[in-house]
């Protein structure tokens, strides 16, 4: 049971980046520490005005802070919307009843639409911390999830936050993969030939969770993703599309406290998955999405088994939800496109979009494979019709014209910048290319730096199927320091069957 507020404290940001957790900062002989007997990493209460949270202790000796004051995170600084000298009320953390149902779940039961509505209520108010959520997240994860579990967490997560309504809009289409094929960045061509025909995209993306690159992280790097609600409305009023990230918008704001964990545990469960696109494409005002499930043996969905049980989650939760989806099953036996990363990523997007020679054609081809789709969707016509006309729209340029205005009502396009360090990895014996690695190189890329510095990741310069010649060079690496090139290096001659090669060559 919680203790009634003590005395105020005084507010201080301490400019502690903690990510989304909330953590507060007490002197050891502060006398509410002493009167309370809060400890380290006790859980408690804090209240500024009509706002409040339960955030994490920690405690602080020497001089950081002065007697009477209170530090705060940056994320919890800015969730209190707190001034400095703020005068804010601690106490012992109230129970949070919806920990039961979390536990409940780690036991394999079933939850019901309630019990998940409140996890992810508490979850969206910052009750949970980072321990618990990460629970949460693993006793989900494997397929613990039932049917009616993902279509009840789907509509809890909708609910919690923003959503977007387009009057004038009938039918609002969005694209969207379920990752785990480094380079597959076709969302911003297949969103700027969909949109040039005539579609209504308001798309919002993620950033990376365990990948190198998200279509934000891209994104980011071509214009500005940080879109508020009447930026995003203007862009799409305008272009008819818009290429924005969806924290800003607070569209699924769960899903973002829940993605930042993923990240960190590099987990990312299949009902997870499913609730966490969908809530975000309803929350968008979505009525008619595509969903692109790549299949390889080293791809998130490994073979076609998993790929069609997993399109059968899309197909039910859709239609629980009265959602129009497609799901295709495509290629993902390697990577995508050339780069991996998000500046090397943005720069075969633009290859693309600008009809140049030297643009991947595995993603020319694949952007107007799924661009077709969704016109189709649309037209309710056949699939080749379709391919003729998403083809003749970016073959036209109208898809990098249309690209251009999205990016120009976002704030302009950006140079793509350059990493600072490089090198060449080299084939050490001679062969045709059988196998790459896609974990791998995701892996690699992220070793080298990749999301978090933009220009980090790798530039692939041979394909499966390519004859090698020993001493060749098969990708260029790319780090924002020496450290970082070091240690995605050290890697990767630790790993030499990342590109298998097989037979000689002639």
């Amino acid at each position: 049971m919680s203790s009634a507020p003590v005395a105020p404290l005084k507010a201080t940001e301490m400019g502690i980046d903690t990510h989304e957790e909330s953590v507060v900062y007490m002197r050891r002989d502060c006398d509410v520490c002493l009167s309370e007997g809060f400890t380290a990493s006790a859980r408690l209460k804090v209240r500024a005005g009509e706002r409040s949270i339960i955030a994490t202790l920690n405690i602080v000796t020497g001089q950081a802070l002065a007697p009477g004051e209170i530090g705060f995170s940056v994320s919890a600084w800015r969730y209190l919307e707190l001034s400095a000298g703020q005068a804010v009320n601690v106490g012992h953390a109230p129970v949070v009843p919806s920990l039961s149902s979390m536990r409940k779940k780690v036991y394999g039961h079933e939850l019901s639409a309630g019990e998940l509505r409140a996890v992810v209520e508490d979850i969206s108010r910052r009750r949970y911390s980072d321990i618990e959520i990460a629970c949460f997240l693993t006793a989900c994860a494997g397929d613990r999830l039932s049917g009616a579990e993902v279509v009840e967490l789907t509509r809890a997560m909708v609910q919690v936050g923003n959503q977007l309504q387009w009057p004038d809009a009938p039918l609002v289409f969005d694209k969207h993969c379920v990752g785990g094929l480094p380079g597959n960045r076709t969302t911003p061509i297949v969103i700027a030939i969909a949109s040039a025909a005539g579609l209504l995209m308001p798309k919002t993306s993620s950033r990376a969770i365990t990948s190198p690159a998200g279509t934000a992280d891209v994104m980011g790097v071509l214009t500005e993703v940080e879109l508020d609600l009447a930026q995003l409305q203007k862009t799409v009023h305008e272009t008819g599309a818009c290429l924005a990230w969806g924290g800003r918008v607070k569209l699924s704001p769960t899903d973002d406290l829940l993605i930042r964990v993923e990240r960190a545990l590099d987990l990312d469960g299949e009902g997870q998955l499913v609730a966490s696109v969908l809530s975000k494409k309803i929350a968008a005002g979505s009525t008619h999405i595509l969903i692109d499930i790549p299949v390889g043996p080293t791809a998130k969905v490994r073979n076609r088994a998993q790929a069609e049980h997993l399109s059968h989650r899309f197909y039910t939760v859709a239609a629980a939800l009265n959602l129009h989806l497609r799901c295709v099953i495509t290629d993902g036996s390697q990577t995508v496109g050339n780069g991996i990363g998000p500046a090397e990523e943005a720069r075969d997007v633009l290859a693309v979009l600008k009809n140049s020679p030297t643009a991947p054609v595995d993603l020319t081809e694949r952007s107007v494979y799924l661009a077709a789709n969704l016109l189709a969707m649309a037209s309710g016509e056949g699939l080749e019709q379709a391919l003729e006309q998403a083809r003749d729209i970016l073959t036209s340029g109208r898809a990098w014209r249309q690209f251009q205005r999205i990016c120009q009502s976002q704030g302009g396009l950006k140079a793509i910048p350059s990493a600072a360090h490089r090198t060449e990895l080299w084939a050490t014996k001679a062969g045709v290319l059988k196998v790459v690695d896609n974990r791998r190189l995701a892996r690699l890329a992220k070793l080298a730096g990749a999301p978090e510095s933009p220009a980090s990741g790798l530039r692939l310069h041979v394909k499966t199927g390519a004859v090698i010649t020993r001493g060749q060079p098969l990708a260029t690496l790319y780090a924002g320091t020496p450290g970082e090139l070091d240690y995605a290096l050290a890697f990767y001659e630790e790993n030499p069957d990342m590109f298998v090669m097989e037979g000689a060559a002639e």
